[in-house]
């Protein structure tokens, strides 16, 4: 075979074998002088798929080190247990309980093929959390698509939709929250971003890690097939482009109810303690669990690749390695505890064999049919990849699109023109009922949801007997990250905080899902060193650790990016599920307070984007001190009984949350706004750090006295009104049916994509 790198003077870089496989020149010859020759087939396959954008993270690892100046240590004063670089982080919630969370990123295999993509997306973290001793107890999913009326929309959204559905209700795990939101620039590139959550005792953690030479390595689950071949790992590392051809072969294929044994099948295993190191496969298959094992073991690792059970015999050594069929572990084990290990596997009918066997040297060997096909330092497939400092530069038109803000839009100015807008926001697409889409997704399963969507944040209860629980919610607000990255993720970051607040709990640590277009364009690598700043700078300032998370990139289609989206995702713990703190008014009479300060501040707004197709501006200003503050008082006045029902203000402002709060339990409510401020201000800004919240009249004060104790500015607005004829009353400005309110917010989605 003539030599690769002699060949390319005359072979195009796009024809190169090392090409095809995504790698580019000088990391071809970067693998040629750490092997100190030419790659074997295989060997070129490992790297490829783990030096990946989507596996090494050579263009953002660079910047996420900066996570590391975030305190590692929670508010309620707990250590992690496990955080960054792990397959998912592990937090201490007490009485000898931890939680392990994580969102992660399905994009571009679910634009592809929807159903499959996004089923598998599930599939891929609810094993992450798995793998950390935990038992997954529930999902998440912030989806984002281009606009509703779109052809495209109605393509992948119902397949979405039914994958995140079919995939978690067979796994029987409730969906508790996330996000739908609708914007031109996914159009062509829809965000599937997937969280799951676990539970586990705190002797009940586990690593991903090869340890002791002679343990024996076992693959489990499922059997390999040609499905995914250079799958998540290949397609989210670049663009979509109408000029290359299909990826269809390129997505996995998921199978809930093998999942579902596999889940249980190991938990067993945990319990037996039949297992010293165990990592799910995900994004490059058996490249990246025979790998990471051994680089993060103490030793090496001998692996007979002809011993994997395939699906497909005609599947070459290459197509093993790279191949990302699901539902598939390794574990590393003992040899004394082997027999025991297979009984567990065949009670729950789960293929289990024998492929290997942890060394005492420093290599990662693996074998076909007795010839070396793989020689290396796992280290340098792993965890060595190659590091960019991509350039990024602040892009010109940021200083066009701050100046263009929305002063000089026309605003309505009398009642009724306030009313209608109000209407018209309510029916909007980002607005408007969900249910079409939610109601596809379990939210009760297992009998531990405590809070579902549409609350602001689900919770999960985690001890029967002691009532603990904890909470979470997913949160950004693209626009706002457009028109300023660093100050739309520390606001992603305060919204999340914020609605797990108003849910009653505690705030304690995150995990994040870093959206964007491609790294290769310097204003995008700005965009993104800016969101992890603000992060560092604001989990510095709230004393919430960084968990993990993920970086999905090359999410543009052509040279159209999406806006930037760095999804966070808060946990909180609440000490009794119990005294938890709805969304809803709930008793006529109670009255109707809002928390913090409003400004004039519509820039990005709902009310932009809805009735002026405008996006400029500033976004509203973060005061993440405040936050604590309020998150504080929300969590006392939950633990004390004081609330009956918080709902935070964000997209839409108080009109909205008004809105929300009556139809979520058919409830009316009258309002006047405060003396002197602008009706249109007050009801439609966006000013952050601002909850609505109901009550007894039995507990006013003790409200007011919190407040008051931690500075924050309250207002009494108005009282609950009549479940019977409700209506939205803003005094000296309108009435509205609440029933011709909820037509509208109702109507919008099922008219486009029901059938």
């Amino acid at each position: 075979m003539v030599d690769t790198v002699q060949n390319a003077a005359r072979t195009p870089d796009h024809a190169q074998p090392w090409s095809e496989l995504g790698l580019t020149a000088d990391e071809y010859d970067r693998i040629r002088v750490i092997l100190g020759r030419r790659p074997t087939g295989a060997e070129l396959a490992m790297y490829s798929v783990m030096w990946s954008e989507h596996c090494s993270y050579k263009s953002s690892k660079v910047h996420l080190r900066r996570f590391g100046e975030v305190p590692t240590t929670t508010p309620n004063g707990s250590e992690l247990l496990a955080g960054i670089g792990e397959n998912a982080g592990v937090v201490d919630i007490g009485q000898g309980y931890a939680v392990t969370f994580k969102v992660e990123s399905h994009n571009h295999p679910s634009y592809v093929e929807p159903h499959q993509g996004a089923a598998t997306g599930v599939g891929g973290i609810v094993r992450d959390i798995l793998a950390m001793g935990a038992r997954p107890i529930g999902v998440m999913d912030p989806l984002r698509f281009g606009p509703l009326h779109e052809p495209d929309t109605a393509r992948v959204l119902p397949g979405i939709v039914s994958g995140v559905g079919s995939y978690g209700n067979c796994l029987g795990l409730p969906n508790i929250g996330g996000e739908v939101v609708f914007d031109r620039t996914y159009l062509g590139n829809p965000l599937v971003n997937a969280l799951c959550v676990g539970v586990l005792r705190h002797e009940d953690l586990h690593v991903a890690k090869a340890t002791g030479a002679g343990n024996q390595v076992i693959m489990y689950g499922a059997a390999t097939g040609g499905d995914g071949i250079g799958g998540a790992s290949i397609l989210a590392s670049e663009t979509f482009d109408a000029t290359k051809p299909s990826k269809r072969p390129a997505v996995q294929v998921g199978d809930p109810f093998m999942e579902k044994l596999l889940i249980e099948c190991t938990l067993e295993l945990f319990a037996a303690r039949l297992v010293t190191g165990i990592q799910d496969f995900g994004a490059a298959g058996i490249s990246c669990a025979t790998s990471e094992l051994a680089a993060a073991g103490d030793g090496g690792m001998h692996v007979e690749l002809d011993r994997v059970p395939l699906r497909d015999p005609s599947l070459s050594p290459e197509e093993i390695l790279m191949s990302e069929s699901q539902e598939r572990m390794m574990a590393v084990v003992e040899p004394g505890d082997v027999d025991a290990f297979m009984a567990i596997c065949r009670k729950w009918d789960v293929l289990a064999t024998v492929v290997g066997e942890v060394t005492e040297d420093d290599r990662l060997i693996i074998d076909w049919h007795g010839e070396t096909v793989v020689d290396v330092d796992p280290k340098t497939v792993a965890h060595e990849g190659p590091v960019y400092e991509r350039p990024y530069a602040r892009p010109r038109w940021q200083d066009e699109v701050q100046s263009n803000g929305s002063g000089s839009l026309e605003r309505p100015q009398t009642g009724d023109e306030l009313a209608e807008t109000l209407l018209q926001l309510v029916a909007s697409p980002n607005l408007c009922d969900k249910s079409w889409i939610t109601d596809q997704f379990d939210r009760y399963v297992r009998g531990n949801s405590v809070l579902a969507q549409p609350e602001d944040a689900g919770m999960l209860r985690i001890d029967e007997e002691t009532g603990l629980g904890v909470a979470l919610s997913t949160d950004c607000n693209g626009r706002f990250a457009l028109l300023d990255p660093y100050a739309g993720a520390q606001l992603a970051l305060a919204e999340a905080y914020r609605n797990v607040a108003c849910s009653g709990a505690e705030p304690v640590a995150i995990t994040d899902c870093l959206n964007f277009g491609s790294p290769e364009d310097p204003a995008i690598m700005w965009q993104f060193t800016q969101a992890i700043a603000g992060l560092v700078d604001g989990c510095q300032t709230l004393g919430t650790p960084v968990t993990g998370g993920n970086v999905s990139f090359y999410n543009q289609t052509g040279t159209t990016p999406i806006l930037p989206t760095p999804v966070v995702g808060v946990m909180g713990v609440i000490e009794d599920v119990t005294r938890r703190t709805p969304v809803g008014f709930a008793v006529e009479g109670d009255a109707v307070y809002l928390l913090g300060e409003t400004h004039d501040e519509l820039d990005g707004s709902a009310w932009a984007d809805v009735v002026h197709d405008h996006l400029g501006g500033r976004p509203p200003q973060v005061d993440l001190a405040h936050e604590q503050r309020l998150a504080g008082v929300l969590v006392q006045a939950s633990r004390r009984g004081l609330l009956r029902s918080a709902h935070d203000l964000s997209d839409g402002g108080l009109a909205q949350a008004l809105v929300e709060s009556c139809l979520r339990r058919d409830h009316g409510v009258e309002v006047t706004l405060p003396a002197g401020a602008d009706p249109f201000v007050a009801l439609f800004s966006e000013s952050t750090g601002r909850v609505l919240v109901s009550l007894g009249s039995e507990t006013e004060q003790d409200l007011l006295d919190l407040c008051s104790e931690a500075g924050i500015p309250v207002a009494r607005l108005g009282s609950v009104t009549s479940a019977t004829d409700a209506v939205v009353a803003v005094a000296g400005q309108f009435t509205l049916p609440l029933a011709e309110i909820r037509a509208g917010w109702e109507a919008t989605i099922p008219a486009v994509l029901a059938s």
